[in-house]
């Protein structure tokens, strides 16, 4: 099982009756608003207290909800079958074939917006560049973590904007909308432009009692188009509870154009389709932690205005006061993003896709090498005493990895020791390894990280150089706007900075990783400013 991380561098009513002779008496709470089909009660005995005798749980649950109709028409129902046969003819369905060859349940009652986001990124194809399960890359609700963690969606769902900042952080190209920013007839035309594609997709989110459903704020992607009947198909991805549906279209944005008490804004959709460039091999943001509003801040707002404010004359004094005002919890923003394996499950030797994926990191690495500003940073850190340690980010991540792999909670797990090596790959190439010994309750699982690396002489000859700090920091500067070193007074040295970080000069692969993290920090400002659901063009060289 191999699985591709990010390392740091650095309802229900009960009623408790007492047992009697040997027996449970059990009351089923009453629910006169639904049929007794619906209801079943489940019996869990247990103790509390060992003075206490066992006490008898009932658990009201349910099998799905009849679909309120009208104003909504099941799909599988005569009228439904009708109404797609009608907009298949039409040709509006074009996007419902993909859509439905990927269509899944939310394994979580509130994972709806996951679980529509992982339907549209696998019905557009989108390698998600890590392993789901085996050897399979593929887009599961638990790999959708990067914007908010999965234990905080599971106890309060994910807001508009959050999906918003996952479907872009997941490679996907996005055009976000609250009803205040469009109208009905802008909404329908782009439900028209789902509907007769198979390369976008549209997720909306609404509220369910409009169209008198139980519960409230919900996600679920868009099927499909009736024009003539002006009716939209919603593949509810919450299964267990209503089917797939049609609703009249003027309905939907009803139900779109509600407030989310929970952020204050209204609801609405968003446009999901490939981008033209692929997301970074090597490096990434994460805003999982809170933190990232503060370093976001920092980087967009403090920097220009530290370079701008204080004597600065080389380019060493403009890192210095860049790097000694960081946030202590930097190291947690940016990751260089790392592949890890269950040393059992594999050969020694590396696999033809791993050494590809490995060669094309090892690519942009030498291109972040080669830069002059890379040259300025590695000095300057240099100077400063800073250190990096390939074993420690190593353990790290091989403990991150452990815990994706299992399931289990990282606070279990310790790396014992870690062993760096260089394996073969196909014909004489090779790449290098580090095995971590991951401990968890006494018993021991070997990971492995699979490390990009490059090669520099030295009076010692032939060097091995892996992703560190200096390189971290390179990217990220270079994916700072340009605009960011304008404030620098001396002419000649806002010049030289500007020449240091222009795109123009970076070779492609190192241009689109750049790009990558402009963009997501492009992101990132505006989830800070409460504008995620703004579109996103490519950020000028």
């Amino acid at each position: 099982m191999r699985t591709i991380i990010n390392a740091f561098f650095t309802y229900s009513n009960r009623i408790i009756t007492p047992k009697v002779k040997g027996s449970a008496k059990l009351f089923a709470p009453t629910f006169p608003n639904l049929p007794v089909r619906s209801l079943s009660v489940s019996q869990h005995i247990y103790t509390n207290y060992p003075s206490k005798k066992p006490v008898v749980m009932a658990m009201a649950s349910l099998y799905r909800r009849s679909l309120p109709s009208p104003p909504a028409i099941d799909f599988s129902s005569s009228e439904g079958k009708k109404i797609f046969n009608e907009a298949l003819q039409k040709g509006t369905m074009e996007g419902f074939f993909r859509l439905i060859s990927y269509f899944q349940t939310q394994s979580e009652p509130a994972y709806c917006g996951l679980a529509s986001l992982s339907v549209v990124l696998n019905a557009l194809s989108i390698d998600p560049g890590r392993k789901w399960k085996g050897p399979w890359r593929w887009f599961d609700e638990s790999m959708l973590d990067c914007c908010e963690p999965l234990e905080v969606v599971k106890e309060k769902g994910i807001s508009f904007g959050k999906v918003v900042c996952l479907a872009h952080c997941s490679g996907a190209k996005v055009e976000a909308f609250r009803t205040n920013q469009t109208t009905i007839d802008d909404f329908r035309k782009f439900v028209m432009k789902c509907s007769t594609s198979e390369n976008c997709h549209m997720i909306s989110t609404y509220h369910r009692g409009v169209f008198k459903q139980t519960g409230s704020g919900h996600f679920s992607p868009i099927g499909g188009y009736n024009a003539e009947r002006d009716m939209a198909l919603i593949l509810d991805v919450a299964r267990f509870k209503y089917p797939p549906h049609w609703v009249p279209l003027k309905l939907l944005w009803e139900a779109m154009d509600s407030i989310d008490d929970s952020t204050g804004k209204r609801r609405g959709f968003m446009l999901i389709s490939r981008p033209h460039r692929e997301p970074g091999l090597l490096y990434t943001l994460s805003c999982k932690d809170e933190s990232w509003i503060s370093i976001a801040k920092y980087l967009k707002e403090d920097v220009p205005r530290l370079v701008s404010s204080q004597h600065v004359d080389s380019v060493e004094k403009i890192l210095s006061v860049v790097f000694k005002s960081l946030p202590s919890n930097f190291n947690t923003f940016i990751r260089w993003v790392a592949e890890l394996r269950i040393a059992e499950d594999t050969k020694q030797n590396l696999s033809a896709e791993e050494k590809s994926r490995l060669n094309l990191k090892q690519v942009v690495l030498k291109e972040v090498h080669e830069t002059e500003l890379f040259k300025h940073i590695s000095k300057f850190l240099s100077t400063v005493g800073y250190e990096d340690s390939l074993t420690y980010a190593a353990a790290k991540a091989c403990c991150q990895g452990a815990e994706i792999l299992s399931g289990c909670s990282s606070k279990e797990f310790c790396c014992r020791e870690t062993c760096v090596t260089c394996v073969k790959g196909p014909g004489e190439a090779e790449g290098t390894v580090v095995t971590g010994v991951v401990v968890r309750y006494g018993s021991e699982q070997n990971v492995d990280l699979l490390v990009p690396s490059t090669q520099t002489d030295c009076e010692c000859g032939p060097e091995a150089n892996y992703p560190a700090g200096n390189d971290v920091f390179t990217v990220l500067l270079l994916a700072l706007p340009p605009q960011t070193w304008s404030g620098i007074k001396d002419q000649a040295l806002m010049h030289e900075m500007k020449q240091l970080i222009s795109m123009a000069s970076l070779p492609t692969m190192l241009q689109e990783e750049v790009l990558h993290l402009r963009r997501q920090l492009q992101l990132l400002k505006r989830c800070q400013e409460n504008k995620e659901e703004e579109d996103f063009a490519a950020p000028a060289f």
